[in-house]
């Protein structure tokens, strides 16, 4: 924490920190209570102890595959949910997107709500298309700023890059919409034919490291936070929608329809 929390400096993570080490726990559960307290203060609001049940559970939890669906006019709609496979199931997961894609389309929808996470990259590997330029993203920590590159996540992933798609892209979320989901939403961050519908996201829009525990759980710990190409820096707080609404869905298709 004391050298990669993203907020570990100043006189907060300093009382933070002595009030830890002072502290004389008799258990490891209240060890753990310490930390988490301390974490907090470190990492913020996304940082947290996942317990070694929690770990195994991630491992092996279900998660679905995207879905691609069309409007009678052509305007492609793709669903695009939370990520947590191996390598094999990321490529899968990109594909399912990719190979159903034609080279010209009148408009996108790209549906991120209840995206809570996970692995960005096959998720970003999945709309790659819909990219026009390689400097995506960028995570800062405390000490730099790294650019995230379209080659580098399709590499990462496992997929080759494909011709730009160069049309209109709605994109939809909700409050669900969470940390790596909120991550892909920023790829499109400042893109001139891109615009937003429904409601603001979670608010989780930082890069987490997992440190393995003795015991089987992780220290995950916020890291970084994200930076659009715009030079906006997220982090704790949601990303409002470009248009706030109860029908973003509707109004997404309306609008793709107008322009």
């Amino acid at each position: 924490m004391d050298k990669q929390g993203l907020f570990a400096e100043g006189p907060e993570w300093k009382a933070a920190r002595a009030e830890a080490l002072s502290a004389s726990p008799q258990t490891q559960d209240e060890a753990k209570d310490i930390v988490r307290t301390a974490l907090k203060v470190a990492g913020g609001k996304h940082s947290f102890i996942k317990t070694s049940e929690s770990v195994v559970e991630d491992a092996t939890s279900e998660w679905t595959m995207p879905t691609v669906s069309f409007e009678e006019d052509g305007i492609v709609v793709i669903k695009l949910p939370r990520f947590s496979g191996n390598k094999d199931e990321g490529i899968k997961y990109a594909l399912t997107v990719l190979e159903n894609l034609s080279d010209t389309l009148p408009g996108a929808v790209i549906d991120l709500r209840d995206n809570t996470g996970g692995d960005m990259y096959p998720m970003i590997s999945a709309i790659h298309r819909f990219i026009p330029d390689d400097d995506i993203l960028r995570f800062r920590s405390r000490k730099r700023t790294a650019w995230i590159q379209l080659p580098f996540v399709l590499q990462g992933t496992g997929i080759s890059r494909a011709a730009t798609i160069d049309c209109p892209v709605a994109i939809l979320t909700n409050d669900m919409t969470a940390s790596s989901g909120e991550a892909t939403l920023l790829t499109f961050r400042g893109l001139g034919n891109v615009r937003t519908f429904g409601a603001p996201t979670a608010g989780y829009a930082s890069a987490n490291t997992p440190f393995n525990m003795p015991d089987g759980s992780q220290l995950v710990l916020t890291t970084g936070c994200d930076v659009a190409r715009t030079g906006e820096v997220f982090c704790d707080d949601p990303i409002a929608p470009d248009v706030l609404t109860d029908s973003p869905m509707e109004d997404a298709l309306a609008w793709l329809r107008a322009i």
